[in-house]
């Protein structure tokens, strides 16, 4: 069973958010580029659905939290990554 239940899920289309609300009164609002996109998979998790057809592996509801706990340090990480390899956002 999650430890973290979600209260309300949010895909926003225009500005490219998946906000999610838990039961515990936290909540985050995850970028598409932070998650790529998401399917609902029954009570317990989200699928991802990327735009390169990759769509094997599924997001906890415990998963997505820690994701948005951590969201600064994270997504900090994946910015460094990007330029290490000198890669883009675009």
């Amino acid at each position: 069973m999650s430890e973290h239940v979600p209260t309300l899920i949010t895909l926003h289309q225009k500005s490219h958010v998946l906000e999610i609300a838990f039961a515990d009164g936290k909540g985050f609002r995850l970028p598409y580029e932070y998650l790529r996109s998401v399917e609902p998979v029954g009570s317990y998790a989200v699928q991802p659905v990327f735009s390169d057809g990759h769509s094997t592996g599924i997001c906890s509801w415990d998963y997505l939290y820690e994701l948005g706990e951590n969201q600064g340090k994270l997504w900090a990480q994946y910015l460094a990554k990007l330029k290490e390899a000198g890669a883009s956002r675009e």
